[in-house]
């Protein structure tokens, strides 16, 4: 693998890790605030944010499916065609 592919694979797995902690810590954060505030916690605000983070993290999903189907390809295998085990 070139080094650019590595390091690419390297920031998306960074990336991943951040985003999926960052859904974690939001989690936290509102469970604290809810029962802190009760009906005063901004409950559209957050949804609206969990939302973001989800839309980021299918990004990040779709785009490791891409660069792993780059990668496959430039090695001469079809995407499509390795199993896993």
């Amino acid at each position: 693998m070139i080094s650019a592919e590595s390091e690419a694979r390297k920031a998306l797995n960074r990336l991943r890790r951040a985003l999926e902690k960052a859904d974690k810590e939001l989690g936290d954060l509102r469970a604290a605030l809810q029962h802190a505030e009760g009906d005063d916690f901004p409950t559209a605000v957050y949804d609206e944010l969990e939302a973001r983070l989800q839309s980021a993290m299918n990004f990040a999903e779709e785009e490791g499916q891409r660069l792993q189907e780059k990668i496959l390809h430039s090695g001469g295998l079809e995407p499509g065609r390795v199993r896993r085990g």
